[in-house]
């Protein structure tokens, strides 16, 4: 989750896909979307964030953002910002599910927000790819491991 659901937040969603998919006993299991706070529904990723995740063998080419809302929210089982102040947006929209809403960095065991390459150079979206890359492997290591009896449940 992240402001406009054109860059971080829709590159994050295909490459847990792409992680996912090389553990199809647990992705069967899962479901994985991106919202944005302030998203225009419909929109395309980003031609950067297409182009960054593409040298990494990932298609965006068909991502259309969506806006949150609280019915996203409450649905949701885990939701993972890019930032300390998308993470209390969220908070604020429902307080019950305050819980449940994390910065992705924080889910992996780290502090940092993840900054958004929106105006930056296609290099500034391929590093935060790769962070992200990162980041949502840590934080599936951390899902799988809290959640085991859960997958290994036929």
């Amino acid at each position: 989750m992240c402001t406009g659901n054109t860059c971080r937040s829709s590159m994050a969603e295909a490459l847990a896909r792409k992680i996912l998919a090389e553990y199809p006993d647990r992705a069967t299991k899962l479901t994985v979307s991106s919202a944005g706070v302030a998203a225009w529904s419909g929109a395309p990723a980003s031609k950067e964030a297409v182009e960054a995740l593409a040298g990494m063998g990932v298609e965006l080419k068909a991502h259309r953002a969506t806006r949150l809302t609280p019915e996203i929210i409450s649905r949701a089982g885990l939701i993972l910002t890019m930032t300390r102040a998308h993470r209390e947006q969220v908070r604020s929209i429902l307080p019950p599910v305050a819980g449940k809403v994390f910065t992705i960095a924080e889910y992996a065991g780290f502090e940092e927000d993840v900054p958004d390459p929106i105006g930056g150079s296609i290099e500034t979206y391929r590093l935060c790819a790769g962070r992200l890359e990162s980041l949502i492997t840590c934080a599936l290591d951390r899902f799988w491991e809290k959640h085991q009896g859960f997958f290994n449940r036929d």
